[in-house]
């Protein structure tokens, strides 16, 4: 193997393994994160703010708040220093009430001589222990003798014990004189100023995200075929443009289903004429096999024409209204047994649901019509879950290849095997079915069925 063979599959071994962990971090985030615009935007307005503050947060506290409170340690164990000094060099006999009167006037600290008796033994040390510390490194550093600190008792006293060698040297501090005790108010100030910056934040996001909202709901109430009142293009300009370019799209589909319904109409107009003349001619003919087969084959071109029409125009005048949906699955029962069939309906949760009632009767009628004509026992079940409507209608006829399933959609398509044998018809069954669900946003989708035939699935959103 050649040196140039192997370095590049290293190389690529070693990005592999460097890239899994991103991968995984990536997928992570993207299953927690939220997923609405207005909590992600948010979220990048928050998370760099957050990060700021507490990177500003450690830096103070590593820096000022740690060198100041060193500064103050030392500057009390000079004091300190300088107190035992002042009793080691000048043992007067008042020596005592002049120290004291030294330490209270001019360094602002009540000491007093008490026996030689041994020092305390070590307290508990605080959780944060940084003035524990400081201090008492100071002290080492500048009093070369025994000494013991309680920095826990009182929380706005220090207390500090020297051994001597007659006594023993107790000195009270004010915390503040080695503690940086005025940190709070930088940390108060920080946080506080982040809430409001943060609250005039969600206010303006709030009303910049309300327009891409009303767009957005105006955009599935269209799809879903509902009326859309009182929208009008607002906000920033690019959520303005999209709004005026969605309402521009909404008048070209609107006007372009105009047109076609006008020129069915004229059509259907005009093929109704010959065909009501053929009716008339046949009606002055004599009886007779011809005359029959012709009446026949115009009675097979009229049904032909309705349904072509009818795939054409669909519904599209129809507004939605809040109909019963067991209602109409009864109802299509009944019309199955009524032709001889097997059926039974079935509904789980709310019935009631907002949909075009003439339009959504006729695609459940299609579909509950195929699976009269080619099988034996028709199955019918509802169910209403938070936000969606699903219906199933299933039949025990031959069912539908796997592969053929989305082609039977196609308009004036017919399937060339078992299910398709001996029957006339325009193909346009499942096509119209499928346009109507569409209209409401929705989809049909169609599977192996328990009773051994085939599943249609309704899907639309409520």
């Amino acid at each position: 193997m050649r040196a140039i063979d192997y370095f590049p599959r290293r190389i690529r071994a070693l990005l592999e393994r460097i890239g899994k962990p991103w991968r995984r971090l990536g997928l992570w985030l993207t299953a927690h994160l939220p997923k609405g615009l207005y909590a992600r935007s948010l979220l990048i307005i928050v998370t760099p703010m957050v990060l700021l503050q507490s990177v500003v947060a450690f830096v103070f506290m590593e820096r000022h708040y740690n060198q100041v409170t060193l500064r103050l340690s030392a500057s009390l164990a000079q004091d300190i220093a300088a107190l035992i000094e002042i009793y080691d060099n000048y043992p007067q006999r008042d020596n005592a009430a002049a120290l004291r009167k030294i330490a209270g006037e001019k360094l602002r600290l009540n000491v007093e001589l008490l026996p030689p008796d041994p020092l305390p033994p070590p307290g508990p040390k605080p959780f944060f222990s940084l003035l524990d510390t400081a201090l008492s490194q100071e002290i080492g550093k500048l009093v070369d003798r025994p000494f013991w600190i309680d920095t826990v008792g009182d929380s706005n006293l220090v207390e500090i014990r020297i051994q001597l060698k007659n006594a023993v040297m107790r000195v009270f501090a004010r915390r503040s004189q080695a503690y940086a005790s005025n940190s709070h108010i930088f940390l108060i100030w920080m946080v506080g100023t982040s809430l409001v910056l943060l609250a005039i934040a969600i206010l303006f996001l709030r009303n910049q995200i309300k327009p891409i909202l009303r767009l957005a709901a105006a955009a599935e109430a269209f799809g879903k075929g509902r009326e859309i009142a009182n929208f009008h293009p607002r906000g920033a300009r690019e959520v303005r443009q999209a709004a005026v370019a969605f309402m521009e799209m909404k008048k070209r589909i609107e006007r372009q289903i105009e047109q076609r319904t006008t020129m069915l109409a004229g059509v259907s107009h005009d093929l109704r004429t010959i065909l009501t003349r053929f009716k008339l001619e046949l009606a002055l003919l004599e009886d007779g096999p011809e005359v029959e087969a012709l009446r026949r084959d115009v009675d097979e071109m009229q049904r032909m024409l309705e349904a072509y029409l009818e795939f054409a125009k669909g519904e599209v005048g129809e507004q939605p209204q809040l109909v019963d949906v067991s209602e109409i699955l009864d109802e299509l029962a009944d019309e199955a047994i009524r032709r001889g069939k097997r059926a039974s309906a079935t509904f789980a949760g709310p019935p009631i649901v907002q949909v075009r009632p003439d339009a959504f009767k006729r695609c459940l009628a299609n579909l509950v019509s195929n699976a009269v004509r080619f099988g034996s026992t028709v199955a019918l079940s509802g169910s209403r879950e938070p936000r969606w409507l699903m219906v199933q209608v299933d039949d025990d006829g031959p069912g539908i290849p796997q592969d053929r399933r989305d082609d039977v959609f196609r308009p004036f398509l017919r399937l060339d095997d078992a299910r398709n044998q001996n029957e006339t018809g325009t193909g346009l069954g499942l096509s119209i079915a499928r346009d109507i669900a569409s209209v409401h946003g929705g989809d049909i989708a169609l599977s192996q069925s328990p009773l051994g035939g085939l599943r249609a699935t309704v899907r639309i959103p409520v």
